[in-house]
């Protein structure tokens, strides 16, 4: 049996590509702090982030974070006895005081994104 003799240097970039196939694809994902930083989603008034600009994996990002925040806000409005809506227009005005400078928001439903 024949053995591929490679070198050190041929071994190290084989082995780094490997590794890097090996890799759950949630590793290369963005995340929101990622895509807030980058300009890329941004806090609306109504409670959920919305897409500032559209790149790869943002919609997912966002349609993944919305549906966790609507779960959430389901459950806070259920133990409150109060509306979805209440807990909606609460998040949203704590979300936007809580974002950081130079990032996005939206102050009006379907409105347009400024920097805060």
């Amino acid at each position: 049996m024949k053995l591929l003799k490679l070198s050190s240097y041929s071994f190290n970039k084989f082995l780094i590509i490997a590794l890097l196939c090996l890799l759950p694809l949630s590793v290369f994902a963005l995340n929101l702090h990622e895509a807030k930083s980058q300009g890329l989603v941004g806090e609306s008034i109504t409670g959920y982030v919305g897409v500032v600009k559209n790149a790869s994996g943002v919609a997912e990002l966002v349609k993944t974070i919305n549906i966790k925040r609507k779960a959430s806000y389901q459950k806070i409005a259920a133990r409150n006895g109060t509306s979805l809506a209440a807990v909606e227009q609460l998040a949203a005005k704590k979300a936007i005081e809580k974002t950081a400078k130079g990032h996005m928001v939206q102050l009006t439903p379907g409105g347009a994104w400024k920097s805060k």
